[in-house]
């Protein structure tokens, strides 16, 4: 870990210490130091678990000796923040896990092998994948969309993928779950806290015109870096029993989470019930085929990367947002590519007033600037580690970022900007 970065997280306890208001230009000093976290991820992308763990330790001194917590101040505090927060993070343990091991069981099953059979020789071939991660991942978590886009490219594009084409897998993945509340986090949240599905559905317009943006450029890159196979292997058999054990964990997953949160709300604050219920499936699965635990070890370096940073967000003190209008959805899409987008949604839902479908497309699809923007992005990069590079992400993920800006005004000039109150 780089000497000055540490010399310059760890300089902000003291210096709140010294007498110095721990308010600078009118924003928490916590803002800083998170900034601080994150400008390492992107500057020494080799050491993102260790930088993320230090900026977490920092700001969990500072708030401990300086601030105090909502639920109270120095290590009493603390032990009552994570006794809040630790459902959502153990959910999210879970399914980045059991989405890792379930990326691998439907690799292994070969459909991968079957695909130059149905798709176009050609750049075109990409741009169909890319679809067909955008429409899975509307009935199914973009987490789990992410991964197995990357499986398939993986043996698509002979294990070459360039990191414009997996910017756009993470887009494709965070757009189609966008429209839908059982396609990513953000839209649950919005469905459980009062938001009626058919008031986020109008994300859809917006997601798709960004995917043709950021699809079509892509794909041609990744066309020209590795071509698609134009031969499916000869003689390939299905293991129809991966198939079956992916599609077990997958229903498992939605329908725990729409049974929970629908009818058992309470329960839902009290037990991480949708990571359990993968792993139950995975488990019950051991009869029929050995999981790929090998891939556990990278697997969990990326997750708790994901989960330091989601810590950090939480640590945050997001007590106010300017008043909703669309500029502010606009600009959370740019803050949801460097800021956990999960509180940023809670803090919406308490303010009220938003554009559920605007909020959800800025907020899902923004995540996907930045690769660790969002938690299709950190689970992919488990699998790619190239893609580790805030800098190359930027630099060769470019559609995407001009895709966030044409969908939304796209969304905009269709249908404006419309609020809606919680529906209970």
């Amino acid at each position: 870990m780089p000497l000055r970065l540490i010399v310059l997280l760890a300089s902000f306890p003291g210096v709140c210490m010294a007498g110095i208001d721990p308010v600078v230009t009118g924003i928490p000093l916590e803002f800083f130091l998170f900034g601080a976290t994150l400008l390492g991820v992107a500057l020494f992308h080799r050491h993102t678990l260790r930088t993320a763990l230090l900026g977490l330790g920092v700001i969990v001194a500072y708030k401990c000796i300086v601030t105090g917590f909502p639920t109270g101040s120095g290590w009493v505090g603390l032990i009552g923040h994570l006794a809040h927060e630790w459902v959502t993070l153990a959910n999210l343990l879970g399914l980045l896990l059991g989405f890792a091991l379930l990326s691998r069981h439907f690799e292994k099953s070969r459909v991968p092998l079957i695909l130059p059979r149905y798709l176009p020789d050609d750049w075109k071939g990409g741009l169909l994948l890319l679809a067909m991660v955008f429409v899975l991942s509307a009935f199914l978590d973009n987490i789990a969309a992410a991964l197995i886009g990357g499986a398939m490219a993986h043996q698509l594009f002979r294990a070459r993928v360039h990191v414009a084409y997996l910017a756009a897998i993470v887009a494709a993945s965070n757009g189609g779950g966008a429209g839908s509340v059982v396609g990513d986090t953000t839209t649950t949240m919005m469905w459980i806290s009062g938001v009626a599905p058919a008031d986020v559905l109008h994300a859809f317009v917006a997601s798709t015109a960004a995917f043709f943006v950021f699809a079509i450029p892509a794909a041609r890159i990744q066309q020209a870096y590795s071509p698609i196979l134009k031969n499916s292997h000869a003689h390939v058999h299905v293991d129809w029993v991966r198939i079956a054990i992916v599609g077990g964990m997958l229903c498992a997953a939605v329908a725990t989470n729409v049974v929970v949160n629908l009818f058992y709300p309470a329960w839902a604050e009290s037990f991480p019930f949708v990571g359990v219920s993968v792993w139950c499936a995975l488990l019950l699965s051991l009869a029929w085929r050995r999981p790929d635990w090998e891939a556990l070890p990278e697997s969990c370096a990326g997750a708790f990367f994901l989960l330091s940073l989601v810590l950090c967000a939480s640590l945050m003190p997001v007590e106010a947002l300017p008043t909703a209008t669309w500029p502010v959805a606009f600009g959370l899409g740019f803050v949801s590519a460097v800021f956990d987008n999960i509180p940023l949604t809670a803090l919406a839902l308490r303010q009220g007033g938003h554009d559920w479908g605007m909020l959800a497309y800025a907020v899902g699809f923004g995540g996907s600037m930045i690769w660790f923007g969002s938690s299709a992005g950190v689970a992919l990069s488990s699998m790619y580690p190239e893609a580790r590079s805030a800098g190359r992400w930027l630099r060769h993920g470019w559609p995407v970022a001009a895709a966030y800006v044409f969908g939304f005004f796209v969304l905009l000039a269709v249908l404006g900007w419309h609020p809606r109150p919680l529906r209970y």
